[in-house]
């Protein structure tokens, strides 16, 4: 025999709730004893909890709650009550659940069965009911106002707060229709609805404040309609009774949402069965009215918060995925559990006029609105510095001076500082130039799992001292090996200092998969941070204290082959002697002796008298020329050639006239040439250019 059996046999009843779509499963006993039909069923919540005792439901949700919290069963008594607000029994329901992170269960199930009165409350009579008074149904309307009060203040969404609206059942008069409108502009449009068929709000989606439906009415003037009866409707609205009228409602409830004097909706409950709105009656829906407006209200703030934040965030960090030759680059930003979510940390990633890769990592003091500000000040600032071409000290010097100098001369109590490691990435040769300003060392993992801490000469943090000055210490990342750079986030998380948090980072990064460097990043964050979600509750939350911003590079195992220069050529033509550009075109040449196409290298020549020429006429200062060959004989070689001075004038293309003589220098370049360019250095600027070796022709046969 079935316990299920056993259990109908002694008349009692079995449920079970699925906490996914709030839907309660019931057998045929169970429905019973609640006053729905005697059969199995699966009903909305909304539903189960309209069958009892609004105060009763009240206690019972609590008790289940702490005996949710504490992992023990629960054993309640509720009293059920008939569609006429009597009383007509009282159940014992028996309570089990499964503890989940945001502290109410995924799902519950549970036994019910019919018991005597408990003394003090009202007993059944010869007809197994009992009349509720004004005393009793005061209480449950309180009870129910408290229930609700809770639901809305904990819902931090839109779609919560609808969810919340959609399932409240008042004592004695529950609607089962009801919609939610927004005012936007001089239109009125529905934003949730809840116990109508999908399709049927269309004609209500948006409408002008000034039209006829009752929630305009109510929207446009704050006060609350109401319309006990279908003949009332059709008597004050008649142009929009045809639209309503196949709802098959009887009684309908329009209230204004009103928050700090200001109209921003209406609340339409419907009711299927007639409702009088009696002043107890009309005194809760104003009440929940109340709630649903300040509720909405703040979801709808969080959210444009959250969506602010959610923009800044994006625009501050890159933009695009990180990506080094030869190396692998993972990044984390998580923002702190509550707030602003965005905050003064940051990482970045910048492509240098030099062909090579600048990483870097920082924190502006404090989580605000001005930390967030200041940290978007200095990416552009640190971006720009690192663009000219500046070495990693000169970069992060002047960072440091334009911090400062944002605030003028004389430091106050609200001026910020800045901790940054600012890194120049060679991964050719596995070599970084690390410049620190206050932050945390960088950390390597080695091949074998073991994390070291590589200390670094450091300087003041940001904006402290504008004169200061900022070493350079070189790192050579051998391959298989990790870095590690991190803000204090991820460090002192969980009430952790630096000591015993670094001891917990290290444990996790020795322990973390081997090979799989997103994983790694993901353990990290994990195992200090928790999933970020907003149900998190308790410890966990308390644990989410700062942001944490994260970046690991790692040295292929394997590096690639990289081109080795072939050949190279260095020459400097002084302003003194111009016979030098002479020599530098026979520097080029003979570079070039055994390649394939001799129209290259007659251009190559040409390019190389044009720029350098260029740089004796137009500026004061010597031209230093550099030429590469990189390849093998018989592939496809590639030839480079940077021509540099010390003067600031950057020069572009021009379009000069007929009789022009000069301004075709770069026009000269851009034809002749592969690829070129003109990049600024921390010391002047760079005017190179790529010729890639043609195929040989074929001989003749």
């Amino acid at each position: 025999m079935r316990i299920e059996d056993v259990l109908s046999a002694l008349g009692t009843g079995v449920w079970r709730w699925d906490g996914a779509t709030d839907l309660v499963e019931l057998d045929a006993v169970g429905a019973g004893l609640i006053g729905l039909a005697p059969r199995p069923q699966k009903v909305h919540s909304a539903m189960v909890r309209a069958c009892y005792d609004a105060s009763d439901y009240v206690d019972m949700s609590a008790a289940v709650a702490l005996a949710v919290t504490e992992g023990t069963p629960c054993e309640s008594c509720l009293r059920v009550v008939g569609r006429d607000g009597r009383i007509v029994r009282t159940v014992a329901m028996r309570t089990y659940g499964v503890h989940s992170a945001g502290g109410w269960p995924e799902e519950m199930v549970g036994t019910l069965h019919e018991v005597p009165a408990p003394p003090g409350r009202a007993t059944g009579t010869g007809t197994g009911t009992a009349a509720v008074g004004p005393v009793d149904r005061r209480r449950a309307r309180e009870a129910f106002l408290l229930d609700a009060g809770r639901a809305l203040a904990e819902a931090d969404s839109t779609q919560e707060v609808l969810r919340v609206a959609a399932h409240l059942s008042m004592p004695g008069f529950s609607p089962d229709g009801l919609a939610v409108f927004g005012v936007h502009g001089d239109h009125l449009s529905v934003i949730g609805h809840h116990g109508q068929r999908p399709g049927a709000e269309t004609p209500f989606l948006e409408m002008p404040l000034t039209t006829g439906y009752p929630a305009a009415v109510a929207a446009r003037t704050g006060q609350a309609v109401y319309l006990p009866s279908p003949e009332a409707y059709e008597e004050r609205f008649a142009a929009t009774w045809p639209m309503v009228r196949g709802f098959g409602r009887c009684s309908w409830a329009y209230l204004p949402l009103v928050v700090a004097g200001r109209s921003i909706g209406a609340w339409m409950a419907a009711f299927r069965e007639p409702v009088a709105f009696t002043p107890d009656e009309r005194s809760v829906l104003t009440t929940v009215a109340r709630m649903l407006a300040q509720a909405l209200w703040r979801a709808q703030v969080h959210e444009s918060e959250r969506e602010l934040s959610d923009g800044l965030r994006h625009t501050m960090l890159p933009a695009r995925r990180p990506h080094i030759d030869g190396m692998t680059v993972t990044t984390r930003y998580v923002p702190t559990g509550g707030g602003l979510q965005v905050g003064g940390d940051w990482y970045d990633v910048i492509d240098l006029p030099s062909g090579r890769t600048a990483l870097v990592i920082g924190d502006v003091q404090g989580h605000d609105v001005r930390a967030a500000g200041l940290m978007g000040q200095l990416r552009v600032a640190l971006r720009a510095y690192a663009a000219e071409g500046h070495r990693p000290d000169a970069v992060v010097s002047r960072t440091s001076r334009f911090l400062a100098g944002l605030t003028g001369c004389a430091r106050t109590e609200d001026d910020r500082f800045a901790t940054c490691v600012y890194m120049e990435v060679d991964p050719e040769h596995g070599t970084l130039d690390v410049v620190r300003a206050g932050h945390l060392d960088p950390a390597v993992r080695l091949r074998d799992g073991t994390v070291l801490p590589r200390r670094t000469a450091g300087g003041l943090p940001l904006g402290i001292a504008p004169d200061s000055d900022y070493p350079t210490t070189r790192i050579t990342l051998e391959p298989g090996e990790t870095l590690l750079l991190c803000t204090d986030g991820l460090i002192e998380t969980g009430g952790h200092d630096l000591d015993t948090g670094w001891k917990r980072l290290r444990t996790v990064l020795e322990s973390g998969p081997p090979d799989d460097l997103e994983a790694l990043a993901d353990a990290v964050v994990g195992a200090v941070h928790g999933p970020a979600s907003h149900h998190t509750a308790g410890p966990l939350a308390d644990r989410r204290q700062d942001d944490i911003a994260l970046l690991l590079l790692r040295r292929s195992a394997d590096p690639p082959v990289c081109e080795v220069p072939l050949r190279r050529g260095v020459v400097t033509v002084s302003q003194t002697d111009p016979r030098e550009v002479g020599a530098a075109r026979e520097e080029v040449r003979a570079l070039l002796h055994d390649w394939t196409c001799a129209e290259q290298v007659d251009a190559a020549v040409l390019l190389v008298s044009e720029l350098t020429a260029n740089v004796l006429l137009h500026t004061d200062e010597d031209a230093a020329l550099s030429a590469q060959l990189r390849g093998m004989p018989g592939g496809r070689r590639r030839l480079r050639v940077d021509v540099r001075d010390r003067g600031d004038e950057m020069p572009h293309l021009r379009t000069p006239g007929e009789m022009a003589s000069s301004g075709r220098g770069l026009l000269l370049v851009q034809e002749l040439s592969d690829a070129w360019g003109v990049d600024p250095r921390g010391d002047g600027k760079s005017i190179w250019f790529e010729l890639y070796e043609a195929p040989a022709a074929p001989t003749a046969g």
